[in-house]
C-alpha cells in the first residue's frame, strides 16, 4: 500500500489531519486538486473570525475549548502570528435565541462573556451605529484567525514531519477492496492506504455517493468584501470581530487588518450552485454588493469606499451542522462535510479527533450530535 491513511481533500480540516497523523507517526498521503492554500475550497479570503460563547449550539463547546488550545500550540511550533485577540462582538436584538445560547455556553463552561446595550455599544465602539432595541455579548478573549498562514503552517510542518501531499489533480473515485480503500485521481493514477478520510468540500457527496452514502449537503455560492476603514476607529485594538444575527439576515465582519480595510461578508442567502459548477465572479449578481454596502450604510457609519468583493463556496446541511462520521458499512472510510461558514475555528482540532479516531478507535468527543444519521 502507498500509505496508511490516504486523506482526500487538503484543505483546512485535511492539512490539520495529516499533520496530527505524520506527528503520530502514521503514513499519510494528502491528495487535492490544487496546492494549498488556494481559491478551489473554502478556506480563502486570509481571515476567519473564532470564538468560544458559541451561539450556534452547546455541541460545539468541548471542541471549541481544545481548538483555542490548538491554535495557541500552532503559533508556537509554526513561529507565525496566527491569531489576532480582537475579540468579537455577537449582536441582535433583544430575545435573540443566538444571544441566548451564546450566554448559557458562557455561563455553563466559564467563558468570558460582557453583555452590551446598544447605546453602550455606540460609547465603547463608537464605529457602530445601532438601532435602541439590539443587545451584544462581547467576547474578550475571541478573535481573528489568519487562516492562509494557518494552513501553510500545517503544510511545512507536516511535510516535516513525514506527510506527503499531491496536488494538480481532483479524485474521481474511491473503491474499497478487501483491506484497503483505493484513490483513483482524474489522471487515472491510483493511491491504496488502509484507511481514508474524505474531506474534499464539494466532493465529498459525489465521492461517498460511489459508496452507496447519500450526503444532504448543498454548495452555495457566497460573497465578501472589504471597505476603506480608519485604523483609529476600526483597527483590532477599537474595534471588534462580529457576527449580527438579525430577522432577515445575518452578518459577519472583521476590523480592518494590515491596511486592508474593513471585511464584510453575508452568512446566510447566497446561490445554490451544483458540485464542480463555476463560481459566478463578484458583481454577477445585483444583491452581491447591494446587501453589504446596505449594511455598511446603516450600520457601520464611519467606513468608507468600497474597494473589493470575492466570491467563495460554503457547503451546507439542511441544520446547518457539521457531519463527522465513519461509513456504517466501509469502517475504514472516515469523513468530514458541511463545515462551511462557521468551520474554519474547529479546523484544528477536527484534523486531531480524526487522527485520533483513525489511529486509535475513538474520537475523543462525543460525536452524537453531527452523526449522518440524524437526517434519517
Amino acid at each position: 500500500m502507498d500509505a496508511d491513511i490516504v486523506v482526500v481533500g487538503a484543505g483546512s480540516v485535511g492539512l490539520a489531519a495529516g499533520f496530527f497523523l505524520a506527528q503520530r507517526g502514521a503514513r499519510v498521503v494528502l491528495v487535492d486538486e490544487g496546492e494549498s492554500p488556494h481559491t478551489l475550497g473554502s478556506h480563502h479570503g486570509s481571515t476567519r473570525l473564532t470564538r468560544t460563547a458559541y451561539g450556534e449550539g452547546a455541541a460545539y463547546i468541548p471542541l471549541l475549548l481544545r481548538a483555542r488550545t490548538l491554535w495557541r500550540e500552532l503559533e508556537q511550533l509554526s513561529g507565525e502570528l496566527l491569531f489576532e485577540p480582537c475579540g468579537v462582538l455577537n449582536l441582535g436584538v433583544a430575545d435573540s435565541p443566538f444571544l441566548a445560547q451564546a450566554a448559557l455556553s458562557a455561563a455553563q463552561y466559564g467563558l468570558a462573556l460582557e453583555p452590551q446595550t446598544a447605546a453602550g455599544i455606540e460609547t465603547r465602539w463608537p464605529g457602530w451605529r445601532l438601532p435602541p432595541e439590539w443587545r451584544g455579548g462581547y467576547e474578550p478573549e475571541a478573535g481573528v484567525l489568519y487562516c492562509e498562514r494557518a494552513l501553510a503552517a500545517w503544510h511545512r510542518l507536516g511535510k516535516e514531519g513525514g506527510a506527503r501531499l499531491l496536488a494538480g489533480q481532483a479524485v474521481t473515485g474511491l473503491r474499497v477492496r478487501p483491506g484497503r480503500v483505493e484513490v483513483e485521481r482524474a489522471d487515472g493514477s491510483r493511491l491504496s492506504a488502509a484507511k481514508a478520510l474524505v474531506c474534499a468540500g464539494q466532493r465529498v457527496a459525489p465521492l461517498l455517493a460511489q459508496l452507496g452514502l447519500t450526503l444532504p449537503l448543498q454548495r452555495v455560492r457566497k460573497t465578501f468584501a472589504w471597505y476603506e476603514a480608519d485604523p483609529g476607529r476600526y483597527g483590532p485594538e477599537v474595534f471588534p470581530g462580529f457576527s449580527a444575527v438579525l430577522a432577515d439576515a445575518i452578518y459577519y465582519g472583521f476590523p480592518t487588518l494590515e491596511g486592508a480595510g474593513l471585511k464584510l461578508g453575508r452568512h446566510d442567502g447566497g446561490q445554490p450552485l451544483a458540485p464542480g459548477e463555476p463560481l459566478a465572479p463578484f458583481g454577477a449578481f445585483e444583491e452581491d454588493r447591494a446587501e453589504l454596502d446596505a449594511f455598511v450604510q446603516a450600520r457601520l457609519p464611519g467606513v468608507g469606499e468600497f474597494i473589493e468583493g470575492k466570491t467563495c463556496h460554503y457547503i451546507r446541511t439542511p441544520d446547518e451542522h457539521f457531519i463527522l462520521d465513519r461509513h456504517p458499512e466501509h469502517d475504514q472510510v472516515y469523513f468530514a462535510s458541511a463545515c462551511s461558514g462557521h468551520g474554519f475555528k474547529f479546523a484544528g482540532v477536527l484534523g486531531e479527533l480524526f487522527a485520533h479516531w483513525m489511529l486509535d478507535g475513538d474520537p475523543g468527543f462525543d460525536l452524537a450530535p453531527f452523526r449522518l444519521g440524524r437526517f434519517e
